[in-house]
């Protein structure tokens, strides 16, 4: 190759990684504006809740014990499952079609993974947006909390850097599991989730008889909430290796 092809090779790749992105985007209802209605009607429901809760308690301490609860609530994990679908629809749906159209599985994985950041970056942005209208409205006067609940970080970095972690998070291991029911289709999903099953158990087995639950504690409590997610980011680069280890030789069939 001369150096006078690689530039136009480089740029053939990238058009082409980028065409991927395109062609994620085809849908934009259900990747962009279905998941953020979702999320705000979440949001208008709970705080229909915090209401009747709050109307219904009868003294300031009740309220108190109200607000320390709502710390820890779960509702806006609804996103990140969200995600890990749109992941897999990434995958399952688009992949067949775009290698008919040329695409390798290279070029397409790597769009992919960028779409990913894409969604993961917008998703971050608009979450931490209402995360800090949530704190400084004080819960939404009732302190709720949907996007500033405990596990999610003490103020706007932290925050961010957790939702930005936990998007990725989902988006690589459902990427992973569709690649392996792209390539290895029904037995394939079989043999995968009975070895993770029985790897879980394993694991959950060594902790119990060596009676390692505390130091497993321990590490958490010294690791930190944001050390915590940090150490996800292991696992997603690990789902992201292998679901284009598996990708790479998938051939889809009908």
């Amino acid at each position: 190759m001369t150096t006078i092809d690689r530039p136009a090779t480089g740029r053939t790749t990238l058009s082409r990684i980028l065409a991927v992105v395109k062609l994620q985007f085809t849908n934009p209802w259900g990747v962009l504006i279905l998941p953020w209605l979702i999320l705000i009607a979440i949001l208008v429901m709970n705080i229909a809740i915090w209401w009747i809760i709050f109307t219904s308690a009868a003294t300031d301490a009740d309220r108190a014990d109200i607000r320390e609860g709502l710390l820890y609530g779960g509702a806006g994990s609804y996103i990140f499952v969200y995600m890990l679908v749109v992941a897999v629809q990434a995958i399952n749906g688009y992949f067949p079609f775009a290698l008919g159209y040329g695409v390798t599985r290279r070029n397409y994985y790597l769009g992919v993974a960028l779409f990913f950041v894409i969604i993961a970056v917008i998703f971050t942005v608009g979450m931490s947006i209402l995360g800090a209208i949530e704190e400084a409205t004080g819960g939404w006067g009732m302190g709720g909390r949907m996007f500033t609940a405990a596990y999610f970080g003490e103020n706007w970095v932290e925050r961010g850097f957790i939702y930005f972690t936990l998007l990725l998070f989902f988006f690589f291991v459902g990427s992973t599991v569709a690649a392996i029911y792209v390539r290895y289709r029904a037995t394939g999903m079989t043999f995968f989730w009975l070895a993770l099953s029985l790897a879980l158990i394993v694991v959950g087995a060594l902790i119990t008889l060596t009676q390692s639950w505390g130091a497993v504690g321990g590490w958490f409590a010294a690791t930190g909430l944001v050390g915590s997610y940090a150490w996800s980011l292991v696992l997603t680069a690990i789902a992201a290796v292998s679901g284009y280890a598996v990708l790479r030789r998938a051939t889809p069939k009908s």
